[in-house]
């Protein structure tokens, strides 16, 4: 659903660009002692609701859990005003539907980290319960898009009040900028794992999403009849990397607002389903081939936390099958380090894609003849977002491949600047619900979407996916546990 925001200002574009650098920056603080973002608030899987808030340095323990939660309010409040100034939104307005949009978003996160709903399966007999859904705390993003679409079907009267602060796509162009730097340790991190399990990775990727995004685009074209402006977005949202790659597409080509946030949501949904039931087949199928697992979920399940829980949860489930069919005792980790790799490798594609598709888009699909296309049009059409996200990838992945001591660091100092990601993400789910209006929505043709989604990821993308795995993990074990 189209925000409504008119623009008059800044553009949400580069706004998220310095607000992501922003938070970023201050995070960098923990290099030379100065912890700047270590009272940003944390919420832990609870049993018991007392211990889920924390903030996220210990440095800061005396804040308490409230006190770090409105700490963190505050600090994005005064900084998202400020950021709504420079868009010459209606700032009476803004603050009060962000205040809205904050508090409700936050306590879909606090509800989503319900070990009942979030507990993985390998974590449940921690936390002494039975059962859990096992929809990791991602649950959080579930229970805010499910929030946002009651408030918007129900009390449409709400948004409308809210509506300054309704604005999930400078949301997640904020949070996918300090996730470039979230990802840069990750691959720094991984730089240490044998250098074959990162080759085939990196190879996995290239194959798997040239056969992905084309399939996809194809299949909606030719045989459920999408325009351009949504087949593109949903095949990078389906092949890449879910929410991101929709939205990093969805802004090189210049789709509609609506967008990206219909295919956010289907994304969403599918990724716990995949969840639910992809890390029980590995376990049934490829207990033999430990790796390729790990690869699959990977290539297979669309959202980063998805992803690495699918990887966590394979990990212990296929250890012990090992050991209990085989007698063969697997060293903990390297099935969702495998896993966590390949997702790295399709992260960073996101920004190589998005370059494509606007050079793509410009000098072909939307030139008309006899135009030159000039690079100042490509410049105008390619999301200026991306460049945040690949500037904190590589200053992060340039610190711990120069400097490995340093890595530590770079993570304590990106594990900061990741909350503000995950508050910022747990903000666009619950206001793409909340501009999700079923009824129109479904006009522009939500069950086609969906329909397209169910056929490509379950018709072929999901057994491509194990293909290209098998193709290059088959053969690889992790090491044993000795002594």
């Amino acid at each position: 659903m189209a925000s409504g925001h008119a623009p008059k200002g800044a553009s949400e574009d580069w706004l998220s660009v310095w607000i992501g650098l922003l938070i970023f920056v201050l995070s960098l603080g923990v290099f030379v002692g100065a912890d700047l973002l270590g009272w940003g608030i944390t919420t832990a899987v609870w049993t018991d609701l007392g211990k889920a808030l924390a903030p996220v340095s210990k440095a800061y323990a005396g804040l308490g859990g409230i006190g770090s939660l409105v700490a963190t309010y505050l600090f994005l409040l005064v900084v998202m005003t400020i950021g709504a100034a420079a868009l010459k939104a209606d700032i009476g307005k803004f603050v009060t539907g962000f205040t809205f949009v904050f508090w409700a978003s936050y306590v879909c996160w606090i509800v989503g980290s319900w070990a009942y709903l979030a507990a993985t399966a390998d974590k449940l007999k921690a936390f002494g319960i039975s059962w859990s859904l096992n929809l990791t705390a991602e649950a959080g993003f579930l229970v805010a898009l499910i929030a946002g679409l009651v408030v918007g079907n129900l009390f449409p009267g709400l948004v409308e009040a809210t509506r300054e602060a309704i604005r999930p796509e400078w949301y997640i162009k904020t949070a996918i900028v300090i996730l470039g730097g979230f990802l840069g340790v990750t691959a720094a991190e991984k730089l240490g794992l044998a250098t074959a399990v990162m080759f085939r990775g990196l190879c996995a990727i290239i194959e798997a999403y040239l056969v992905y995004w084309a399939v996809v685009y194809f299949v909606s074209r030719r045989y459920f009849k999408l325009s351009r402006e949504w087949a593109a977005p949903l095949a990078s949202g389906i092949s890449i990397c879910g929410v991101s790659a929709a939205i990093a597409t969805a802004g090189a080509i210049k789709a509609r607002p609506i967008v990206p946030i219909m295919i956010s949501s289907l994304v969403v949904v599918f990724s716990c389903v995949e969840l639910l039931i992809l890390p029980f087949v590995a376990q049934a199928f490829l207990y033999t081939e430990p790796m390729v697992a790990g690869g699959w979920m990977g290539l297979a399940v669309k959202t980063d936390g998805a992803a690495v829980a699918s990887g966590a949860i394979t990990d212990a489930l296929i250890r012990a099958k090992a050991l209990a069919v085989q007698g063969v005792r697997y060293q903990e980790g390297w099935m969702v380090g495998t896993t966590t790799t390949v997702k790295v490798f399709i992260d960073v594609f996101i920004g190589v894609w998005a370059f494509i598709l606007a050079v793509i888009w410009t000098s072909a699909i939307e030139r008309r003849p006899g135009e030159r296309v000039s690079p100042r049009q490509i410049w105008d059409r390619f999301p200026k977002f991306v460049i945040g996200y690949v500037f904190t990838f590589l200053v992060i992945l340039l610190i711990g491949l120069a400097a490995p001591g340093l890595l530590g660091k770079a993570k304590a100092a990106m594990g900061e600047a990741n909350v503000f990601r995950g508050i910022f993400f747990v903000m666009t789910f619950f206001t793409i619900g909340a501009l999700s209006n079923f009824r129109k929505l479904w006009e522009e043709g939500l069950g086609r979407l969906a329909a397209v989604y169910v056929v490509c990821l379950f018709g072929f993308i999901i057994w491509v996916g194990l293909l290209v795995s098998w193709i290059f993990f088959h053969g690889m074990k992790p090491p044993l546990v000795t002594g």
